[in-house]
């Protein structure tokens, strides 16, 4: 029987009222997550200068655009002033983030540092760059802070960010430590937040998409192959296709946490533990065989 050539067939038309029905339920999603962070923990009061470190990519676009959007609706007054790091990677496009920040009619501040020739010379040809462009890049921003009068420093880690870290710190470094949401600085002069803490990465995918923002890509870091991080992430993106819930619980419970149950002699007096006669309903039912009951949740509430 002879074969019949079809023409492929044609991609599906998108229905322009179904777009902007999920562009605006996003929208409302971003902006009600992001003020219950600020809200939970206090993040940003009034008068605050929030200095809002954007870098070009996608999740700092957002939280920019997500602030500036609170500001105009919150109950309390505080400014913002944008800032990004020119650290003289070769192909920065150095005019993508003033234009974009002049778009916005909003006060910025770009300081340029050659941190990119510091972190080539001292770092051999195919070890990780992260950890010391990070910390150069962090004492940057804490000088830049101190001289625009900045109250708060916000980045732009999200909940994705914050589990792959937890991860990390067990698996390469033997230690149960996360990323806060809220955090005074190394040199205990500012106060770090990351209003993003309760938002999953691939809505902030989706927001940058829709939002058209210059993406400007990584060339020191983003680019290095077999990152640890990266292999976090990707095990966690894993996680959540085949087994739908697992990462929400794994983020609650970074927000339910039981010493008595963990091994940290500092956390809990395990050394001068003594019986009490008195029945304790968290006591060992930990170690039960039944299901675990449900952990208090962080109040993150959906709608989708």
């Amino acid at each position: 029987m002879p074969l019949t050539l079809t023409e492929p067939a044609a991609p599906a038309a998108v229905d322009p009222r179904r777009a902007a029905f999920e562009t605006r339920k996003l929208d409302k999603r971003l902006h009600r997550l992001v003020g219950q962070a600020i809200a939970d923990y206090n993040m940003i009061e009034p008068g605050d200068k929030v200095m809002v470190c954007v870098s070009g990519g996608k999740d700092s676009y957002a939280l920019l655009d997500i602030l500036l959007g609170l500001r105009r609706r919150a109950p309390i007054d505080f400014d913002v002033v944008a800032v990004n790091l020119d650290q003289k990677q070769p192909g920065f496009p150095a005019d993508v983030l003033p234009n974009y920040l002049r778009s916005l009619d909003i006060p910025f501040h770009i300081e340029t540092q050659d941190t990119y020739a510091i972190v080539k010379r001292l770092i051999p040809e195919g070890q990780t760059m992260c950890s010391l462009c990070s910390r150069l890049r962090r004492g940057i921003l804490y000088r830049v802070a101190s001289e625009l009068g900045a109250t708060k420093i916000a980045l732009g880690h999200h909940r994705d960010d914050m589990l792959q870290t937890v991860l990390m710190n067990m698996f390469f470094g033997s230690r149960l430590k996360g990323m806060p949401p809220k955090l005074v600085s190394d040199d205990g002069r500012h106060v770090v937040i990351r209003p993003l803490a309760y938002v999953a990465e691939l809505d902030l995918e989706r927001w940058a998409e829709r939002r058209a923002f210059p993406i400007i890509p990584c060339t020191l870091c983003g680019s290095q192959p077999n990152l640890q991080r990266a292999q976090i992430k990707q095990m966690l993106r894993d996680w959540d296709r085949r087994f739908p819930g697992r990462i929400d619980n794994m983020f609650t419970a970074l927000a339910n946490v039981v010493p008595s149950h963990l091994m940290d002699r500092k956390l809990y007096p395990f050394e001068t533990l003594q019986r009490t006669g008195v029945p304790d309903a968290q006591g060992d039912i930990a170690f039960d065989d039944e299901p675990c009951a449900p952990a208090p949740s962080i109040r993150i509430v959906r709608d989708d």
